[in-house]
């Protein structure tokens, strides 16, 4: 069985706030990449106990670099580095069986450890008017291949995210959020026996969880955080901005066109300076 693992970082075990996160300034950003490395691993063993026979893990924070390769899994492949047309969903396609999103976190203005949706500039993001965060924006990019996002880790609000979305999916939670930049977390090894768990349930059920789908096209809209960034992202052709609003409007023929055009505006809009 082929597994196409996404992760990101701001929900792996034991990382609470930006000092883990951020490769040029995070004081304990390489305990943050060492404990990263920790969960995918987890997970790894985990499918493999299921049956899982292919692995491909792609790093999906920041600038795509983060999993230690040294001490990855030696049954896994790596995905690392920018740029990549579809970013933290690269490489998946219809062969996969199950995809599995780890270290993943909660939408923008809404409670969860390090809470955002993509990029500083985005407030929210709408998928045929369904709001999604990162979360459903790319299990529907999946579902759109007919692949289901089988499992989620991190902490007890994106596992509650997941569950809105995709009822049947098996979560693993690492850690509990107390506030966006504090939480109980599980012992390493303690969530290393959870993510191990829940990655074989998820591979053995894969054939029950439904591929999170919708129609087509896909009418992708995004709230930038000031008009300026708004304007920017709508230089891509075929945008339109609501008017009186900082949404731009788009409408995608596919999963990959979505994929595409979301960075293509984020990347845009995040050149304007505030003021």
């Amino acid at each position: 069985m082929k597994v196409f693992i996404s992760c990101d970082m701001e929900g792996i075990s034991g990382i609470t706030d930006p000092t883990y996160i951020n490769p040029e300034t995070g004081s304990n950003y390489q305990r943050g990449r060492a404990y990263m490395t920790h969960d995918v691993n987890a997970v790894i063993e985990g499918a493999i106990a299921a049956g899982a026979t292919e692995i491909l893990v792609a790093d999906s924070h920041e600038n795509l670099n983060n999993i230690h390769l040294e001490d990855l899994h030696p049954q896994a492949r790596l995905l690392r580095g920018t740029p990549r047309d579809h970013s933290m969903m690269h490489g998946l396609d219809e062969t996969y069986d199950a995809v599995f999103l780890i270290g993943y976190h909660t939408r923008h203005g809404v409670p969860g450890v390090l809470s955002h949706t993509m990029s500083r500039v985005i407030k929210n993001m709408y998928i045929n008017g369904q709001v999604v965060g990162e979360f459903g924006f790319n299990a529907i990019y999946a579902g759109l291949y007919g692949v289901p996002v089988c499992l989620v880790s991190g902490d007890n609000l994106i596992a509650e995210e997941a569950l809105g979305l995709i009822p049947d999916i098996q979560t693993a939670i690492v850690k509990y959020a107390t506030s966006r930049t504090s939480a109980i977390c599980l012992s390493l090894q303690e969530s290393r026996e959870i993510l191990q768990e829940q990655a074989s349930l998820a591979l053995q059920r894969c054939k029950e969880i439904v591929p999170l789908t919708t129609e087509l096209p896909l009418e992708l809209k995004i709230e930038f955080s000031h008009y300026g960034q708004a304007e920017m992202a709508a230089i891509v052709p075929e945008t339109v901005i609501i008017p009186n609003t900082t949404e731009v409007t788009y409408y995608a023929k596919n999963q990959s066109d979505m994929y595409k055009t979301m960075r293509a505006m984020m990347n845009l809009a995040s050149s304007v300076p505030f003021c």
